[in-house]
């Protein structure tokens, strides 16, 4: 295989280097590949085959354990700052040139990859279609009729075109998710704050976020494990650690939009492809719970129709009181809209937030994570030019309301649609729980099947390999009740940064007993000469929570040593003798959930 037919995907290129390619013939191949799509509106700045050849000749030797983006060739969103490098944020009166990297671009550097260039966007990062930027619009890597999708537009199309293994875009209102659904790629939206802002022209500071594009799940992943990380100069940067991605627990509940909030706008097609998305997610051992999602939507209109339109002026009142003429003319109108706003209307809005917020916590209660169409429907070009606010407000149908919430998401490809279009979905989950939507998403990915963006390579049907393994940081948990995925106290877990490692059990030397009183019904594990093998999960907990988890168990639940079926000994949730008074030996079960689900309407 030559480097002109070798798919840019991080399994690929490895493989190659491993044989004896070196990356100066990769950073040379991206130099023809911008060539050959002769695409002039993907990238704003590109930068010299010199520049490139010098620094990937200048990488240590390779190790991908080291350096496990060695080679890697990546593009990055103009509102985010590489070093000599012009930022404009699609606005030439704004540009500056900066000294340094930002945080995120210099850790993926050190993690071995190499930036090539700067891409196009909807100016200012203010839009979801990608055609608001006074260069050249970015051609849609499928279908050129359709718009590319924004903010992040270049760094998508660079993507889907294989002119790139990833790129960095950012996500406010769905400018990770939206150019990923329309160009047949992963999304990777983080949790808020695990990717430093530190060099990033912002738009929304409070909900910003750069996210990932990637032909797979695995390469967005590898992204962002490397790029993340408490940075202590960004006053929203969170130090919250990465888990990593592994085996799905056991029963997973699915929220999806109910029959009566389901939007698609009219395009049957879509509305298709989502069912299709959902019978393989079951496919895959997941049950879809039905949820009203008019509290969500609620809170996507907050986004453009309060008071958060203000903190877009925040970065650009200078400009427009100065030069208005520099703005582009729909992000001057969507933007002076902040004008009609007051310091009340402001706080009213924090409030109403807030409101909103509990309800759709109530509305998540019982779910594990939600499913959405990554879009309601898609849009061409000359629907933009007939219309250049309306379709970009429907395209935030089902991303508006997530960096509000403060939850993390991932746009992944489902096939193909029955008229050739590309169909995606969107994994959600509250705040810290990215590993787990990362795993299902790229199970779903590979039983969808397809291509990797407009390349001619196809999804793998290898997935991310399980790590299981704890960090130092970490300690297991066992629990065998209403703490395991899926069941009411999950989240309590979950809340405290827990993450799912396995299903497994105890050794045949316990008894399980439904404890007497309640609601709720609570189960109790005891330790016995002569017992049976009980089901329980084990979880990663953060060590420093554990105070906290155990202020949460109540007498007469206690923790203690359970051995396990191959012989490790783990600490977990048991029942002190006493307890068992008036309980009901449910041993015959092999396991609270069997228990349930035979017992319990």
């Amino acid at each position: 295989m030559t480097v002109e037919t070798l798919s840019f995907d991080l399994a690929s290129l490895h493989a190659a280097y491993q044989l004896g390619l070196t990356p100066q013939a990769v950073v040379q191949e991206v130099g023809r590949r911008v060539s050959a799509v002769g695409d002039p509106g993907i990238f704003i700045h590109l930068r010299s085959e010199n520049d490139l050849v010098d620094e990937a000749g200048a990488l240590p030797p390779f190790d991908p354990d080291l350096y496990p983006l060695w080679g890697l060739p990546f593009a990055v969103k103009d509102n985010i700052d590489v070093a000599g490098v012009p930022t404009t944020a699609a606005c030439p009166a704004y540009a500056y040139e900066p000294s340094q990297d930002a945080y995120v671009v210099a850790r993926l550097r050190a993690a071995g990859a190499l930036p090539v260039g700067k891409t196009n966007l909807d100016q200012f990062a203010t839009g979801l279609v990608g055609v608001r930027s006074p260069y050249p619009v970015p051609r849609n890597a499928i279908d050129p009729k359709i718009v590319p999708g924004g903010s992040s537009s270049g760094s998508a199309v660079a993507v889907a075109q294989g002119i790139v293994t990833f790129a960095l875009g950012t996500d406010t209102a769905g400018s990770g998710r939206v150019p990923a659904a329309l160009n047949n790629l992963v999304g990777l939206k983080p949790t808020l704050g695990t990717l430093s802002a530190s060099g990033v022209v912002p738009a929304c500071r409070t909900l910003d976020t750069i996210s990932v594009f990637a032909l797979t799940v695995a390469d967005a992943w590898a992204a962002y494990d490397a790029a993340s990380g408490f940075d202590a100069a960004d006053a929203y940067s969170r130090d919250i650690p990465v888990a990593a991605p592994g085996p799905l627990p056991a029963g997973l509940r699915v929220g999806v939009p109910d029959a009566d909030s389901l939007v698609f706008l009219g395009d049957d097609v879509q509305a298709q492809a989502f069912d299709g998305a959902l019978n393989r997610l079951k496919a895959l051992g997941a049950t879809c719970v039905e949820i009203d999602f008019q509290p969500f939507y609620d809170v996507a209109r907050m986004l453009y129709d309060g008071t958060w339109v203000a903190e877009r002026m925040t970065v650009i009142q200078s400009l427009l009181k100065d030069d208005p003429g520099a703005v582009h003319p729909v992000t001057r109108t969507v933007v002076g809209a902040a004008d009609n706003y007051s310091a009340v209307d402001t706080f009213n809005g924090i409030y109403r937030l807030a409101e909103l917020r509990r309800i759709a916590e109530t509305a998540l209660r019982g779910v594990d994570l939600l499913c959405v169409p990554t879009i309601p429907r898609f849009y061409s070009l000359k629907d933009l030019e007939a219309d250049p606010i309306g379709p970009n407000s429907d395209f935030g149908t089902y991303t508006n309301f997530v960096n509000l919430l403060d939850m993390c998401a991932i746009a992944v490809p489902t096939g193909v649609r029955s008229d050739g279009r590309p169909a995606s979905v969107t994994l959600l989950a509250t705040a810290g729980q990215d590993a787990g939507i990362a795993s299902l998403a790229d199970d779903l990915h590979r039983i969808s099947g397809g291509a990797l963006g407009a390349t001619a390579g196809e999804v793998s049907q290898t997935p991310i390999l399980p790590r299981q393994s704890t960090r130092r940081d970490e300690m297991v948990l066992a629990v065998v009740g209403a703490h395991m995925s899926g069941l009411p106290l999950n989240t309590v877990l979950t809340g405290l940064g827990a993450r799912f490692l396995e299903v497994t059990e105890t050794s045949e030397d316990y008894q399980l007993f439904a404890l007497a009183g309640g609601p709720p019904i609570r189960p109790g594990l005891l330790r016995v000469p002569d017992g049976a093998a009980i089901a329980l999960e084990l979880w990663a907990l953060p060590s420093t929570q554990f105070g906290a988890f155990m202020a949460t168990v109540p007498s007469p639940l206690s923790f203690g040593t359970i051995m396990l079926s191959d012989g490790r000994a783990v600490t977990g949730v048991l029942v002190e003798q006493q307890g068992i008074e008036g309980a009901q030996d449910i041993t015959r079960f092999g396991g609270w959930r069997a228990y349930l689900s035979e017992h319990v309407a």
